[in-house]
């Protein structure tokens, strides 16, 4: 008699539209089990539908991350119905758009309470999961703005970066342990998902990715083989590569093209609603897929680099220029 194949397990937050729904499609045709985690009912049963119509095993729990004892109840279910758990992937998030001085405190706070905490909360509840059986990997998304803030989102800003921070200090206690268990985080550029229709908007334009954008699915993919791989950090398009490395070597500048470029950037042509519907607070149980509004102008494929990579090619190339300096002067001095 032959055994029973155990199909992997993955958990994903922020399942049920946009990146994350995206993600759980990547999974679910290699086979997995997908644990979807999101606040909206309807909508993760619909990306449940397509998870089982690919290959995979879906498992609907719907859930507020900012909630650490739902999050909690989330990883124990996963456990009793399926057992071990291979990936968690903290993926859910909210924003506002608009200045700061037109956002209020209770809106500060709850895109800290979701964005970063939701993301604190979901690492917390895999460690203690993961630690039982000795591995796993957390998958932690973040974003180029995670390094490089841009107007107009400062309460989605400041929590990638505070997830970062949270991340660096985990992965130390991680080395300092022993532990086996894997951590990455990985940097999103501008993504064509539902987001700039449903997120609080302060503007009177509504909201849209500062362009290039690219499709969910290919960023997806690349989410998927960073799991795999679990590298540091992981750069998904050009763009992130740029931002990042741009942000640290000349932060002044970046603040001034962050100004000029990213400002009406953010803006579309189309009015704002006044009666629009948001869910920084409670789900918006509109239609919704994997992608937003911006299909035409969005890029179908995207690359990716780990962060140490890029790095280790800087370096390299600062060597190379630094030895052809120090040749040249060489060859100066002796005429």
């Amino acid at each position: 008699m032959v055994a029973e194949v155990r199909k992997p397990t993955v958990v994903i937050t922020g399942a049920s539209a946009g990146v994350g729904r995206a993600v759980a499609c990547a999974f679910a045709k290699e086979g997995w089990r997908v644990a979807l985690v999101a606040r909206g009912v309807a909508r993760l049963e619909a990306t449940a539908q397509e998870v089982r119509r690919l290959g995979g095993e879906p498992l609907v729990l719907p859930a507020d991350v900012a909630d650490a004892q739902a999050v909690d109840t989330v990883a124990a279910r996963v456990t009793a119905e399926w057992g071990d758990i291979d990936v968690w992937i903290n993926n859910a998030m909210v924003t506002v758009f608009g200045p700061i001085s037109k956002i209020t405190a209770d809106e500060f706070r709850r895109v800290t309470e979701v964005t970063y905490l939701g993301q604190v909360h979901g690492t917390q509840a895999a460690l203690r999961e993961m630690s039982k059986v000795g591995r796993g990997t957390i998958v932690c998304i973040g974003s180029a703005l995670a390094y490089r803030s841009i107007p107009l989102q400062s309460a989605y800003c400041g929590a990638k970066a505070a997830i970062r921070g949270f991340i660096d200090s985990l992965r130390s206690e991680l080395i300092h342990d022993g532990s086996p268990i894997r951590l990455t985080m990985i940097h999103l550029p501008a993504v064509n998902t539902p987001q700039f229709d449903w997120a609080r908007c302060k503007m009177d334009c509504q909201p849209r990715p500062v362009a290039p954008v690219f499709q969910p699915e290919a960023v997806a993919a690349q989410i998927y083989d960073g799991a795999m791989s679990a590298p540091r950090e992981l750069w998904i398009g050009g763009p992130t590569v740029k931002t990042i490395l741009g942000g640290l070597a000349v932060p002044a500048l970046a603040d001034r093209l962050a100004a000029s470029q990213a400002y009406e950037g953010q803006m579309d042509d189309l009015p704002v609603n006044p009666h629009r519907e948001d869910n920084l607070f409670n789900p918006v149980e509109m239609e919704a897929s994997g992608r937003g509004r911006f299909g035409k102008e969005s890029s179908t494929s995207v690359g990716a680099m780990s962060g140490s990579a890029v790095r280790f090619l800087l370096a390299g190339a600062g060597i190379a220029a630094l030895s052809s300096l120090a040749l040249v002067t060489r060859r100066i001095s002796r005429h």
